[in-house]
């Protein structure tokens, strides 16, 4: 049986791989059972072909989070959860990524942050103007990982994150989110590999949910992928962004009803996202009631309030493997 299914494995990936969106598991499961003249004994439903594979290989886990130590060691709790949870969620045997945006104020020299070419060179269309996306990988010897960074001249080069040296925020930053996240999707379709789950930190990550489930949906890459946001306080801004970035979310096919937020100030932003989000991590600081009330009506939403974060790791996984495994009952 176990030989069946890693010949099995082998030969969906090779199909899917050729095929694109054309594949379709059911008549490949017909074909190989044919070709190697199967007598299959157990029953496999092909709704849940997908869940067989997860049994055969790490699940992998992307980290998306607009902050890191030590890249940027502000103190703040995202920065600190978005360096240790990856790393704890590692030593439990997870595949993990990191991505994060390279802001102009990280030290390049000092972190040794350097340039991938092979995954550089495209363009990304953000109102209506095209904007060179730049790739670069700095390692953490440490924790056995790398991290990429999502590069731009236009929006990255500054030497701050979000605000001015007098705390305004940057005018363009709802085009730098567009910009970070789109990004993500398209280095990781180059790298040609395929998230069981995307874990979102920071308002920056919230387009994240909504281009998964609008724009990549139909990549086989990303087809199965479920998307877990955690939410913080230390994150928020006070300032609405540029009142037409509704308008310019809107990729390719994308419709306006897909990205329909009451305006864009930081809380409208992440209710709208969590109509694409499939579980929300709190308490890990203080959210407001407000939106904890939106998380709690959003009725697909798996919620995991934190208690302790000594227990985090152990809570976070215990969620994964929950809406992984729901995930497959009636796919």
């Amino acid at each position: 049986m176990l030989i069946f299914l890693v010949l099995m494995k082998k030969k969906m990936e090779k199909e899917r791989q050729s095929k694109g969106k054309a594949f379709k598991p059911s008549i490949f499961f017909v074909n190989f059972v044919t070709e190697f003249n199967l007598l299959v004994l157990v029953v496999i439903p092909l709704n849940q072909l997908p869940a067989v594979t997860l049994l055969m290989e790490k699940r992998k886990v992307l980290f998306i989070s607009q902050e890191m130590t030590p890249y940027l060691a502000t103190g703040r709790t995202i920065s600190e959860i978005s360096r240790s949870l990856p790393q704890a969620v590692m030593d439990q045997g997870y595949e993990i990524r990191n991505f994060m945006p390279r802001f102009g104020c990280i030290n390049e020299r000092r972190h040794q942050l350097h340039e991938v070419i092979r995954l550089s060179g495209m363009n990304i269309v953000v109102n209506d103007m095209d904007q060179p996306l730049i790739i670069k990988v700095a390692s953490i010897p440490a924790a056995r990982t790398q991290v990429y960074f999502i590069d731009n001249e236009e929006y990255f080069k500054r030497k701050h994150t979000t605000e001015d040296e007098k705390g305004n925020c940057f005018a363009d930053n709802d085009e730098r989110a567009i910009f970070f996240a789109r990004g993500v999707f398209e280095t990781v379709k180059k790298l040609g590999w395929s998230p069981d789950i995307i874990h979102c930190h920071g308002w920056m990550t919230s387009l994240v949910p909504v281009y998964l489930k609008n724009l990549y949906h139909e990549d086989p890459l990303f087809q199965h992928t479920k998307v877990v946001q955690s939410l913080y306080s230390t994150d928020a801004f006070e300032e609405n962004l540029n009142p037409e970035f509704p308008k310019k979310v809107l990729a390719e096919d994308m419709r306006e009803e897909q990205f329909n937020p009451e305006n864009t100030s930081y809380e409208a932003i992440i209710k709208e996202s969590l109509r694409y989000t499939d579980a929300v991590v709190s308490g890990i600081e203080t959210v407001s009631e407000s939106l904890l009330d939106a998380v709690d009506k959003t009725e697909h939403l798996t919620h995991l309030r934190v208690q302790n974060q000594d227990s985090l790791t152990e809570a976070v996984i215990a969620m994964y493997e929950d809406i992984l495994e729901n995930s497959f009952v009636g796919h």
